[in-house]
C-alpha cells in the first residue's frame, strides 16, 4: 500500500504545497503528443475515462465512488454542497480535508490504504505547527519550510507502515 501524493491548496484555489512521495518504477517510457484523445465510456455500469490508446498502451481510470456514493452520483457546485471528500477510482483514492479557514489538504493514496482520515488531520496539525508558527511564512503563500517537509515525510512513512494514526481511520 502506498500514499502517492500530498497537496495543500489555499482558499483562493492556489496550490501552495506538493509532495509526490511515491514513484512506481517505469519499465518503459513512451512520449505522446497533445492533445490526448479524451473518451468517456460506460463499462460495467461505471463511467470510464479513457485517454485513447496508442501502441497497445491505454491510460484511464474508472470512477467507482464520489464521497462514498456510487460513481454515477453528481458532484454539485450548488449552495449547500460540502465539496469533495473522497473520490474513488480503480487505481487510487483521492481524499480531501477542508479546514474552516478554507485550506484544503488532498491525499492521493492506494485504494487499500487505511487511516487516511487520521493522516489528513495529522497533516493539518503539522501545517499548524511548522508552517503557521514559522515567523517567515506568509499566509496563502507557497510552503517552503524544512521542518514541515521533514515532519510530513515522517507522518507519511508512519501512515504507510501502520495504516492509521488513531480513531477515525
Amino acid at each position: 500500500m502506498a500514499i502517492f501524493s500530498v497537496y495543500v491548496v489555499n482558499k483562493a484555489g492556489d496550490l501552495i504545497y506538493q509532495l509526490d512521495s511515491y514513484s512506481p518504477r517505469a519499465e518503459a517510457e513512451k512520449t505522446f503528443s497533445y492533445p490526448l484523445d479524451l473518451l468517456l465510456k460506460l463499462h460495467d455500469e461505471r463511467v470510464l475515462v479513457a485517454f485513447g490508446q496508442r501502441d497497445g498502451i491505454r491510460v484511464g481510470h474508472a470512477v467507482l465512488a464520489i464521497n462514498g456514493m456510487d460513481g454515477n452520483g453528481k458532484l454539485s457546485p450548488e449552495q449547500g454542497s460540502s465539496g469533495i471528500e473522497m473520490l474513488e477510482t480503480d487505481t487510487f483514492k483521492l481524499h480531501c480535508y477542508q479546514t474552516l479557514t478554507g485550506i484544503k489538504f488532498v491525499v492521493l493514496a492506494d485504494p487499500r490504504q487505511a487511516g487516511i482520515d487520521s493522516l489528513l488531520r495529522k497533516i493539518y496539525e503539522i501545517y499548524s505547527d511548522f508552517a503557521l508558527k514559522n515567523p517567515f511564512y506568509s499566509l496563502e503563500m507557497p510552503i517552503r519550510c524544512e521542518l514541515f517537509d521533514q515532519n510530513l515525510k515522517l507522518a507519511l512513512e508512519v501512515a504507510e507502515k501502520a495504516g492509521t494514526f488513531g480513531p477515525g481511520s
